[in-house]
């Protein structure tokens, strides 16, 4: 698959989720809710529909059509995801955490609105990723839909996304060593893309071994996503990426690249696209999409 190919359709997905995330993010209450309050829902929107390359959901789309799932559910689930991902960044960039003022080239959300909007929006999406997948809308069978509410549970809880940030402040005054650093990017950036690629087999009702090898395949290039993003904070601009670079060091934050330093990081991406393709070998050509994501995370501009 061409570069050109695989953002067309990494394009074609984006807007697909985009469309779904508004649609679940309407001012009209659901049944059971009593009112959607305005400034609230605009501060959701304005943190989950600020553009961005929607790559987990995109992860999530292709494990699915990789089994032939390539319908409403795998979408919703997808957009349930991006909604984790999004209410992740929302707190991540609050003044208590990373003290960012830009995303994606605009206003963070408590920039744009208050801090208190900012926290409660993160909060609001993280609920409705749960509401999403329990819905009756997403119609997939009773023990599907519970092992995607558990594992996305578990992906972005304490043992996964949030405990992995609280070990990335701690890391900022307790320096850890190599295997303390996976540890902690294991869980902040890569539990969500593992959960991602194993959750479109699980959309699928992909065969147990299939899962985990999507899961192990999720878990390469969440290590190679994490590592090339400490690598674009250390030779990047701010205009390219969209947010503040350079603060990895300032903070005194642990990373690989910092460990090891830039030749080494590239020469472990360039492994990690090796192995996340030889993941995907007994699927033959059908996972070509997949192997071009893996190529596209190591090789990213922003």
């Amino acid at each position: 698959m061409s570069d050109s190919e695989f953002s067309i359709r990494l394009g074609t997905r984006a807007r697909a989720v985009e469309a779904m995330l508004r649609s679940l993010l309407e001012e009209h209450p659901r049944d059971g809710e009593i009112v959607r309050p305005q400034r609230l829902l605009a501060a959701m929107r304005h943190g989950v529909l600020a553009g961005g390359k929607r790559l987990r959901p995109f992860l999530l789309l292709e494990s699915a059509a990789l089994f032939g799932a390539d319908g409403e559910a795998a979408l919703r689930a997808a957009s349930a995801l991006e909604c984790i991902h999004c209410y992740s960044l929302i707190h991540d960039d609050l003044p208590a955490m990373d003290d960012d003022d830009m995303r994606r080239g605009k206003p963070t959300v408590h920039r744009a609105f208050d801090e208190a909007s900012a926290i409660l929006a993160g909060d609001s999406l993280l609920t409705l990723a749960f509401d999403i997948l329990a819905a009756p809308e997403t119609d997939l069978p009773a023990d599907r839909k519970a092992a995607l509410v558990l594992g996305l549970a578990r992906a972005s809880g304490i043992g996964g996304m949030a405990g992995g940030q609280a070990l990335d402040l701690e890391a900022e005054t307790t320096k850890p060593d190599e295997v303390g650093i996976i540890r902690l990017q294991a869980m902040k950036t890569g539990a969500l893309i593992r959960f991602a690629c194993e959750a479109g087999a699980v959309v699928a009702g992909a065969a147990p071994s299939d899962r985990e090898r999507l899961a192990e395949f999720g878990s390469a290039v969440g290590l190679a996503f994490q590592l090339a993003d400490d690598l674009l904070d250390v030779t990047a601009d701010a205009e390219t990426v969209g947010k503040a670079t350079g603060k990895d060091a300032a903070a005194g934050k642990a990373t690989l690249v910092a460990l090891h330093g830039v030749d080494w990081a590239r020469q472990q991406l360039s492994g990690l696209v090796d192995q996340a393709h030889d993941l995907l070998r007994p699927f033959g050509q059908k996972a070509d999409i997949l192997r071009a994501a893996a190529r596209f995370v190591v090789e990213r501009q922003s």
